[in-house]
């Protein structure tokens, strides 16, 4: 395409001419937008091809040129991870960039690089929004100021050399960043912390306080509560027991980047939703009505759901009975098993000693009083990792009770901080654990209703992922799921228990991204005629 333009270096020489670099700088201070710079742009070049005698393709677009240049631009990972490594361990950090005001076609690619840059850091300091831009120096002075720190205490990296020598002069340490592993290696001997091929940290968690908050009406008397994030086809994530919303922390942002708008529910019965005491109000029937009414009170006619738990049992569900109103499903830990019109769920439940604790649930108002009566004890025994577990589901009726066996001051799982904790300490005070037991105390009313669903198969969209170490929702029992779900996706965690979502958040977050992206776009359209 620029054949002749190529042979002398002709973008180079033109942008570096004298009044051409003078918009790039106006552009990163802030004083015009990109379209503007573009307009500039394409007229400058056109007026040094005539000075100069080079000839310009008639296709020649400086907006196609530099958008695609920038539409390529990418997150350089290992750089992100030793960020996020060198804020655990204490240091601050922050972005120092010559950004511009995008008002392009593609300006949603800016916004969604920043917008997942931004959490990671302590500050974010973008030349257009201060009207100054490397490799001025009194930009340097200004990220100085914000960091509230001496020169000989900043570490300072960039990828373009010239940008380092202000940074320099002042008696910042700075590093070349070309070579994203030399300039690692130089910021380890700096900072003396091991920063590459280290495990990657924990994304980084949403706060509730963070939040934009909804509340649904569902019938009289009943409402659902959900927390929003990001734009796109919906994902409405389903929690299970004893939960909240809030056991999506991790998932929520990473899910909003990837292009969804993510509904995480207070499933009814929890946290900031209704909690009617009636045990019917939780029958798996009358929830995915709610959940369908869900959709329709926010004008959303189609959603993906994914669910973990119970609300993995409910997701399958809303594939089975709702197909139309889900765009794709996906279960964390919780297979999918068809109704068995001759064995009953609970004579199913009667022969598996691991889920003993399910009949001792039945009792209403005897788990509530040895799950309300410490609820710091209740979360801290029940929310460990898969190495750390004491709690056993059999024999719980034969024992008394699911704490028996357990300590009157669990330790603190390393999966939890004390603040996670109190998070849901403070919803169950709110909610009580009437609401989430009475889930279990349907299941001759589910069996019921799931036999009507006999013969049918899932063939929309589907994905199940297992968790190797789950000791009560064993990998096993997903065995002969392709019989009803025959394009069924998988994913499997390793040295993973129940908690898929807060033990191993990293890897689920990649499974559930990709799966999202090839499977639960917009289908196409095909004609039935």
């Amino acid at each position: 395409m620029f054949q002749c333009s190529r042979r002398s270096g002709f973008l180079n020489k033109a942008f570096n001419k004298e009044g051409l670099g003078g918009s790039t700088v106006r552009l990163m201070k802030g004083e015009i937008t990109y379209c503007q710079w573009v307009s500039l742009m394409e007229g400058d070049y056109r007026k040094y091809s005539e000075e100069s005698g080079i000839c310009l393709p008639k296709n020649f677009s400086v907006s196609q040129i530099f958008g695609k240049a920038l539409s390529a631009k990418e997150i350089n990972r290992p750089m992100l991870q030793a960020a996020l490594t060198l804020r655990k361990k204490g240091f601050t950090t922050g972005i120092l960039t010559n950004n511009y005001l995008d008002d392009s076609t593609r300006r949603g690619h800016l916004a969604q690089l920043m917008g997942e840059l931004r959490p990671h850091f302590d500050f974010l300091i973008e030349s257009c929004r201060i009207g100054m831009a490397k490799p001025d120096p009194q930009i340097y002075r200004f990220m100085l100021d914000t960091l509230k720190a001496s020169p000989n205490e900043v570490v300072f990296l960039d990828d373009v050399g010239a940008n380092l020598k202000p940074a320099r002069d002042l008696g910042v340490v700075t590093i070349l960043a070309r070579n994203t592993s030399t300039a690692l290696q130089e910021l380890e001997k700096v900072t003396r912390m091991q920063l590459l091929e280290t495990a990657a940290p924990l994304p980084t968690p949403c706060k509730p306080s963070d939040m934009s908050h909804g509340y649904v009406p569902i019938k009289p008397g009943v409402h659902l509560h959900f927390v929003e994030l990001g734009s796109g086809p919906a994902v409405c994530l389903c929690h299970g027991f004893p939960e909240s919303w809030f056991s999506w922390r991790y998932q929520i942002p990473a899910l909003a980047q990837a292009g969804f708008r993510v509904l995480a529910v207070d499933m009814k019965g929890y946290g900031e939703s209704s909690a009617p005491p009636e045990i019917e109000e939780y029958s798996m029937e009358v929830l995915c009505k709610d959940m369908v009414t869900f959709l329709d009170k926010l004008g959303i006619s189609q959603a993906v759901f994914i669910g973990h738990d119970w609300g993995g049992m409910l997701v399958w569900n809303m594939a089975l009975f709702y197909p139309e109103r889900v765009r794709a499903v996906a279960s964390l830990n919780t297979p999918f098993i068809p109704a068995n019109p001759k064995v009953s769920t609970m004579e199913a439940i009667k022969a598996n000693p691991i889920f003993d604790y399910q009949l001792y649930f039945q009792e209403p108002g005897v788990a509530e009083a040895e799950l309300e009566q410490n609820l710091n004890r209740t979360f801290k025994a029940l929310f460990r990792a898969s190495d750390e577990v004491f709690l056993n589901t059999r024999n719980v009726r034969e024992a008394g009770g699911l704490f028996v066996r357990t300590p009157e001051n669990p330790s603190l799982s390393k999966l939890m901080t004390e603040e996670d904790i109190q998070f849901y300490v403070e919803q169950f005070k709110k909610s009580g654990f009437r609401g989430p037991l009475n889930w279990y105390r349907n299941i001759d009313k589910n069996w019921k209703w799931s036999c009507k669903s006999v013969g049918r198969k899932i063939l929309i969209p589907a994905l199940m992922v297992v968790a190797e170490k789950d000791k009560v929702l064993l990998p096993e029992m997903t065995k002969h799921m392709e019989d009803w779900i025959p394009n069924l996706k998988r994913g499997y965690i390793k040295d993973c228990g129940h908690w898929t979502q807060i033990e191993k958040p990293n890897e689920l977050n990649q499974i559930l991204t990709e799966w999202l992206k090839t499977d639960a776009r917009d289908p196409p359209l095909v004609s039935m005629l």
